[in-house]
């Protein structure tokens, strides 16, 4: 993952965290917990797909996109419900 998406991410996920319940607050947490693990996959892909060439570094390479894009998506279903649970809940 870049390092410019990993500060847009934190600097979002901090400013995202106080406006959450605490409920909905660990939903997205266990949501961005998998999507981590999908981008620490995607990254060893990424390493994989450097020390080859042809093939099969495009294919490790498409497979990290993948990868990335299912985190990307995680993400955002996590703040979806999260969002949900807030919307859910009496002030």
């Amino acid at each position: 993952m870049k390092p410019i998406l990993i500060v847009a991410a934190v600097a979002s996920a901090l400013s995202l965290a106080a406006c959450h319940s605490q409920e909905a607050q660990t939903v997205e947490n266990a949501y961005d917990n998998q999507a981590d693990v999908l981008d620490n996959q995607a990254d060893q892909f990424d390493r994989a797909a450097d020390n080859m060439s042809g093939l099969p570094a495009a294919n490790a390479a498409n497979v990290a996109d993948r990868l990335e894009n299912r985190a990307d998506a995680l993400r955002n279903e996590g703040d979806a419900k999260a969002d949900a649970i807030d919307a859910n809940k009496p002030d």
